[in-house]
């Protein structure tokens, strides 16, 4: 599997992991890794995605929407550089926290 997900003991926060390509062969395994979940808070761990396209940042908009739209609290975190600037590019960091 190379969508990972983690909850915290208290059961609040959801912590995806994407290994190796973020591309649309991953939406079944991204949405599954949440859709049943009430969210108050998600991580997503791109540490070790090596590709990131717009399939991707779609799936990143479905989440947003699941976990509340404006009032989530979503974390894109240990982007590569590149990746970095594909969500600046697309104004993603307008829409979640990147780090």
């Amino acid at each position: 599997m190379t969508v990972h997900k983690e909850v915290s003991q208290d059961g609040k926060k959801l912590t995806i992991s994407i290994k190796g390509r973020f591309d649309f062969t991953k939406h079944r395994e991204f949405r599954e890794s949440y859709e049943d979940k009430a969210l108050s808070a998600v991580v997503v761990d791109l540490k070790e995605a090596t590709y990131l396209d717009s399939s991707a940042l779609g799936m990143l908009l479905l989440l947003r929407d699941h976990a509340g739209g404006d009032d989530s609290d979503i974390r894109v975190v240990n982007c590569s550089s590149d990746v970095r600037k594909i969500l600046a590019i697309s104004n993603f960091d307008k829409l979640f926290g990147i780090s």
